[in-house]
């Protein structure tokens, strides 16, 4: 199984917004990162790179 970290704006330890994410939906202008434990967190924001491999997801977000 692959799980993601999500990272605001770029990759650093401190603009992670969540980790072990299995699902990204996209809903209009919101994405919505759902964990292994079922929690979602919603953001207002757009994909900028996801990097399936390493397991990172980067997002423009305010």
């Amino acid at each position: 199984m692959c799980l993601s970290t999500i990272y605001r704006n770029e990759k650093q330890d401190s603009n992670i917004l969540c980790k072990f994410v299995s699902t990204i939906t996209a809903d209009g202008d919101k994405l919505i990162f759902e964990d292994v434990m079922g929690e979602k967190t919603t953001i207002t924001g757009r994909l900028v790179q996801a990097d399936l491999t390493a397991g990172t997801v980067i997002v423009a977000a305010d």
